[in-house]
C-alpha cells in the first residue's frame, strides 16, 4: 500500500469520525448546528479524498469532466432545493433524497457487474443486495413522495384482496433472480428483471401505508438507503461507503424502532408494509359531532387567560401548513409576560416525519427546554388550565385510548382531554392523516376556533392584548 493509499485511508477514517460526532449532535437542537457542520465536513473530507484516487485522475480529462459535471450539477440542485424548500415540504424532500440514494446505489451496483469480466463472489452478491435494496428505495421513497404531496395517490391506505401474498411472491421473485446473477453474473438479463420486479416490491410496499404512518415509513425508507449505499460499498470496495451506509442503515432503524413504539405498530408489520389499515366507518362522524361541538371566537378564547396559571401548546401538521410558528411564540411569549406558565407538548410523530415540530420551534426561537416529550407532560394535563392544540388531530384522538381496532388504537396520545379546557384551533372538522373523526371535537371540555392556524394566533394575540 503506497503513501496516498495510507493518507486517502485515514483521511477516510477522520471522515467516519465525523459523521458519527455529527450523528451524536444530531441529537439535541442546542448541538444540532454544530453536528450538521460536522457531518458536511466530514463529507467533504470524502469527497475529496476519493477525488484525490489515483483511479480518478487514470480516468483521463472526459473522465474528469463528467466527474465535475456531476459535481456542479449535484451542487447547483442541492442549493437551490435548501434556499427554495419550504420547512412543511421538507417530509417530501427527505423522501425524494431517499429516492435519489437508492436509484445511485442500483445503477452504480448494476454499471460494475456490466464492466466486470469476471466478477467474485462478493461482488455479485452486493450488486444483489444493492438492487434489491435500492430499487424498492427508490420506487418507494417515490410512493411516499406522491402520497404526501397528493399527486397521483391518496394519503390514505391503498389495499386490496391477497396483497400480502402478492408481496411475498414479489420478494420471493427478487431473491431467485438475485439467486440467478449471483451464480451466472455475466447474464445482465437477470439483473435488469431483479431491478424490475424490486421496483414493483417498491411499490407494494408503500401503498398500504397511510398518511398516519407516514413518518415510520420515511424513518424506515432513509434506512434502506443507507444499506443500500453500504451494499454498493462492497461492489466498490469503498471503505467509506461502506462505513457511511452502515451508519445511516443503522441510525434509520433505530428511529424507525422508536417510531413504531410511538405509532403502536411491530416493526414486522412496517417490513412487510402491512401499518395503516383503512377506516371505512365514516357514518359515525355525524353521531360523533352533531350538536356537540361548540364554536369559540377569539375574544371568547382570550377571556380563558385572565384566570389562568398554566397553557400548553400543541402543534400539528395543520401549524406547519399554516406557518404560524412564529406567530405562536409571539402568543407564548405575551402570556408569559402576564406571568401563565407555558409549555409546548410534543408528540414523537406530530406532523409527517421524526421532529418535524421541533424543526419548526427552533426555527421560531422557542427555547428549547419548553418543548417537553409526551412522556415527560402527559401526567401534567390535568393541572394545565388551557391547551392549545394548533393543527393536530391523530395525536390527540381519545379513541386511541378507547377502541381496540382502528388505524391509530392504541397509539400513544397526549392527554390533552384532561386538561380543563382545550381550545382547538383548525380549518374544519376534517379528519387527520388516520380519516377518522376526533372525539375530542366534541368533547364538553373543548372549545373549536375555526380559522388558518397563523391567522386565529393573530386574531388571538390582538384579543389578549385588548383583554
Amino acid at each position: 500500500m503506497g503513501v496516498d493509499s495510507v493518507l486517502i485511508n485515514l483521511t477516510y477514517l477522520a471522515s467516519s469520525a465525523l459523521f458519527i460526532f455529527g450523528i451524536k449532535g444530531l441529537t439535541h437542537p442546542r448541538t444540532a448546528v454544530r453536528g450538521n457542520l460536522l457531518g458536511a465536513t466530514g463529507m467533504l473530507l470524502a469527497v475529496v479524498a476519493t477525488l484525490s484516487n489515483e483511479q480518478v485522475f487514470g480516468a483521463g480529462l472526459s473522465g474528469l469532466a463528467v466527474i465535475l459535471a456531476g459535481l456542479l450539477l449535484g451542487s447547483a440542485v442541492g442549493t437551490l432545493f435548501a434556499l427554495k424548500i419550504q420547512m412543511t415540504a421538507m417530509p417530501e424532500m427527505v423522501a425524494l433524497l431517499n429516492a435519489f440514494g437508492g436509484a445511485a446505489s442500483a445503477l452504480i451496483a448494476g454499471a460494475v457487474l456490466a464492466e466486470s469480466n469476471d466478477p467474485t463472489r462478493q461482488t455479485a452478491v452486493a450488486t444483489v443486495a444493492s438492487g434489491i435494496i435500492g430499487s424498492v428505495t427508490f420506487w418507494g421513497s417515490l410512493v411516499a413522495f406522491d402520497k404526501l404531496k397528493g399527486i397521483l395517490l391518496p394519503d390514505r391506505p391503498i389495499h386490496f384482496p391477497g396483497q400480502q401474498y402478492l408481496t411475498g411472491l414479489l420478494a420471493l421473485t427478487a431473491l431467485a433472480l438475485g439467486l440467478l446473477v449471483v451464480n451466472d453474473p455475466t447474464q445482465l438479463s437477470n439483473y435488469g428483471q431483479l431491478i424490475i420486479v424490486s421496483s414493483i416490491l417498491g411499490v407494494f410496499l408503500t401503498i398500504p401505508i397511510g398518511g398516519a404512518d407516514m413518518p415510520v415509513a420515511i424513518a424506515l425508507l432513509n434506512s434502506y438507503s443507507g444499506l443500500a449505499a453500504a451494499s454498493t460499498g462492497f461492489v466498490l470496495d469503498s471503505n467509506i461507503l461502506i462505513i457511511t451506509g452502515s451508519l445511516v442503515g443503522a441510525s434509520g432503524l433505530i428511529l424507525t424502532r422508536i417510531m413504531c413504539k410511538a405509532m403502536n405498530r411491530s416493526l414486522m408489520n412496517v417490513l412487510m408494509g402491512a401499518i395503516g389499515p383503512d377506516n371505512d366507518d365514516a357514518s359515525s362522524t355525524d353521531d360523533i359531532y352533531a350538536g356537540r361541538v361548540k364554536n369559540a371566537s377569539p375574544e371568547e378564547v382570550a377571556m380563558l387567560f385572565d384566570g389562568a396559571r398554566r397553557v400548553v401548546v400543541v402543534p400539528g401538521y395543520g401549524m406547519a401548513v399554516a406557518q404560524a410558528q412564529h406567530q405562536i411564540r409571539d402568543l407564548a411569549n405575551l402570556l408569559e409576560s402576564r406571568g401563565i406558565e407555558v409549555e409546548f407538548a410534543i408528540h414523537p410523530v406530530a406532523g409527517r416525519m421524526p421532529g418535524h415540530m421541533n424543526v419548526l420551534l427552533a426555527e421560531a426561537d422557542v427555547d428549547y427546554d419548553k418543548l417537553k416529550e409526551m412522556d415527560e407532560i402527559n401526567s401534567s394535563f390535568e393541572q394545565t388550565d388551557v391547551t392549545i392544540v394548533l393543527g393536530a388531530n391523530d395525536i390527540v384522538n381519545p379513541t386511541a385510548r378507547t377502541q381496540s381496532s382502528g388505524p391509530i388504537a392504541g397509539m400513544p396520545i397526549l392527554d390533552v382531554d384532561k386538561s380543563r379546557t382545550v381550545v382547538v384551533v383548525k380549518r374544519s372538522l376534517s379528519p387527520g392523516f388516520a380519516g377518522i373523526p376526533n372525539p375530542l371535537f366534541a368533547a364538553d371540555n373543548t372549545l373549536m376556533l375555526f380559522a388558518d392556524g397563523k391567522q386565529a394566533v393573530l386574531e388571538l394575540i390582538a384579543a389578549v392584548k385588548d383583554s
